[in-house]
Protein backbone atom coordinates (compact mmCIF):
# COMPACT_ATOMS: atom_id res chain seq x y z
CA UNK A 1 0.00 0.00 0.00
CA UNK A 2 0.82 3.29 -0.90
CA UNK A 3 0.54 6.61 1.01
CA UNK A 4 0.73 10.51 -0.11
CA UNK A 5 1.42 11.93 3.24
CA UNK A 6 2.13 15.67 3.86
CA UNK A 7 5.90 16.59 4.27
CA UNK A 8 7.14 17.87 7.27
CA UNK A 9 9.08 21.07 6.90
CA UNK A 10 9.73 23.72 10.01
CA UNK A 11 10.03 27.78 9.32
CA UNK A 12 11.76 30.22 12.21
CA UNK A 13 11.18 33.45 13.07
CA UNK A 14 13.75 35.53 14.75
CA UNK A 15 13.23 39.25 15.90
CA UNK A 16 15.92 42.54 16.01
CA UNK A 17 14.34 45.53 17.37
CA UNK A 18 10.91 45.94 14.83
CA UNK A 19 12.46 43.55 12.43
CA UNK A 20 12.58 39.66 11.36
CA UNK A 21 14.92 37.90 9.64
CA UNK A 22 13.93 36.59 5.76
CA UNK A 23 15.93 35.11 3.31
CA UNK A 24 16.12 35.62 -0.18
CA UNK A 25 15.34 32.69 -2.04
CA UNK A 26 17.90 31.64 -3.99
CA UNK A 27 15.37 28.45 -6.15
CA UNK A 28 12.04 27.96 -7.30
CA UNK A 29 9.54 27.57 -6.22
CA UNK A 30 9.73 32.03 -5.97
CA UNK A 31 12.88 32.06 -6.72
CA UNK A 32 14.24 36.28 -5.69
CA UNK A 33 11.35 36.70 -2.70
CA UNK A 34 11.59 37.03 0.54
CA UNK A 35 10.92 34.25 3.16
CA UNK A 36 11.06 32.76 6.60
CA UNK A 37 14.25 30.89 6.84
CA UNK A 38 13.20 27.30 6.88
CA UNK A 39 13.30 23.72 4.92
CA UNK A 40 12.70 20.11 5.64
CA UNK A 41 12.91 17.62 8.12
CA UNK A 42 15.21 14.85 7.60
CA UNK A 43 14.02 11.57 8.54
CA UNK A 44 15.19 10.56 11.95
CA UNK A 45 15.61 14.08 12.96
CA UNK A 46 13.14 16.11 15.43
CA UNK A 47 11.55 19.35 14.28
CA UNK A 48 13.53 21.38 16.71
CA UNK A 49 16.65 20.03 15.42
CA UNK A 50 15.44 20.68 11.78
CA UNK A 51 14.92 24.17 12.58
CA UNK A 52 18.07 24.48 14.34
CA UNK A 53 20.07 22.95 10.89
CA UNK A 54 18.10 24.77 8.20
CA UNK A 55 18.84 28.09 10.05
CA UNK A 56 22.56 27.69 10.59
CA UNK A 57 22.66 26.03 7.22
CA UNK A 58 20.77 29.57 5.27
CA UNK A 59 21.95 32.27 7.50
CA UNK A 60 25.01 30.86 8.89
CA UNK A 61 23.17 32.00 12.85
CA UNK A 62 22.73 29.31 15.59
CA UNK A 63 19.10 29.81 17.19
CA UNK A 64 17.12 28.34 20.16
CA UNK A 65 13.86 27.87 19.83
CA UNK A 66 11.54 29.74 22.36
CA UNK A 67 8.06 28.96 21.33
CA UNK A 68 5.91 27.26 18.64
CA UNK A 69 3.82 29.81 17.06
CA UNK A 70 2.16 27.07 15.36
CA UNK A 71 1.45 24.63 12.41
CA UNK A 72 0.83 25.61 9.17
CA UNK A 73 -0.84 22.69 7.13
CA UNK A 74 -2.72 24.47 4.21
CA UNK A 75 -2.32 21.65 0.93
CA UNK A 76 -1.60 24.99 -1.37
CA UNK A 77 0.99 26.53 0.67
CA UNK A 78 3.55 25.07 -1.48
CA UNK A 79 3.08 24.34 -5.16
CA UNK A 80 5.64 21.83 -5.04
CA UNK A 81 3.87 19.45 -2.70
CA UNK A 82 1.71 19.02 0.29
CA UNK A 83 4.03 20.05 2.88
CA UNK A 84 3.31 20.62 6.71
CA UNK A 85 5.12 23.32 8.66
CA UNK A 86 6.03 23.72 12.46
CA UNK A 87 6.89 27.39 12.90
CA UNK A 88 9.09 28.01 15.33
CA UNK A 89 9.81 31.74 17.43
CA UNK A 90 13.68 31.34 18.59
CA UNK A 91 16.38 33.55 19.56
CA UNK A 92 20.10 34.18 18.10
CA UNK A 93 22.66 32.57 20.15
CA UNK A 94 25.52 32.67 17.99
CA UNK A 95 27.05 32.88 14.54
CA UNK A 96 27.86 35.81 11.74
CA UNK A 97 25.21 36.39 9.29
CA UNK A 98 26.77 35.09 6.12
CA UNK A 99 23.85 33.53 3.22
CA UNK A 100 24.28 30.49 2.03
CA UNK A 101 22.87 27.43 1.54
CA UNK A 102 19.35 27.50 -0.09
CA UNK A 103 19.67 31.61 0.39
CA UNK A 104 20.97 33.77 -2.00
CA UNK A 105 20.75 36.85 1.08
CA UNK A 106 19.67 38.13 3.95
CA UNK A 107 17.66 40.40 5.13
CA UNK A 108 15.85 42.11 7.94
CA UNK A 109 12.71 43.53 7.06
CA UNK A 110 9.65 45.30 9.18
CA UNK A 111 7.51 43.11 11.20
CA UNK A 112 4.92 45.54 10.36
CA UNK A 113 5.42 45.60 6.48
CA UNK A 114 7.28 42.62 5.38
CA UNK A 115 5.97 43.16 2.05
CA UNK A 116 5.36 40.20 -0.93
CA UNK A 117 6.79 37.00 0.58
CA UNK A 118 6.94 33.76 -0.31
CA UNK A 119 4.69 30.88 0.87
CA UNK A 120 2.44 31.81 3.18
CA UNK A 121 4.85 33.49 5.21
CA UNK A 122 2.44 36.57 4.95
CA UNK A 123 -0.22 34.95 7.18
CA UNK A 124 2.33 33.24 9.34
CA UNK A 125 3.77 37.03 9.89
CA UNK A 126 0.71 37.98 10.77
CA UNK A 127 -0.34 35.39 13.17
CA UNK A 128 3.06 36.19 14.89
CA UNK A 129 2.12 39.92 14.96
CA UNK A 130 -1.25 38.48 17.16
CA UNK A 131 1.23 36.15 19.04
CA UNK A 132 3.51 39.52 20.14
CA UNK A 133 0.00 40.42 21.99
CA UNK A 134 -1.79 37.05 22.93
CA UNK A 135 0.77 34.55 23.11
CA UNK A 136 -1.86 32.40 21.58
CA UNK A 137 -0.89 29.51 19.32
CA UNK A 138 -2.10 29.34 15.45
CA UNK A 139 -2.75 27.21 12.62
CA UNK A 140 -3.59 27.05 9.04
CA UNK A 141 -7.92 26.70 9.64
CA UNK A 142 -7.84 28.37 13.27
CA UNK A 143 -11.04 30.46 13.51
Amino acid sequence: MSYRNPTPTVDAIMQKGSKVLMIRRKKDPFKGMLALPGGFVNEGETVEDAMKREVLEETSLEVEPIEILGVYSDPKRDPRKHTMTVVFVAIITGGSEKASDDAAGLEWVELADPGMVAFDHARILADYRKWRASAGTFWSTKR
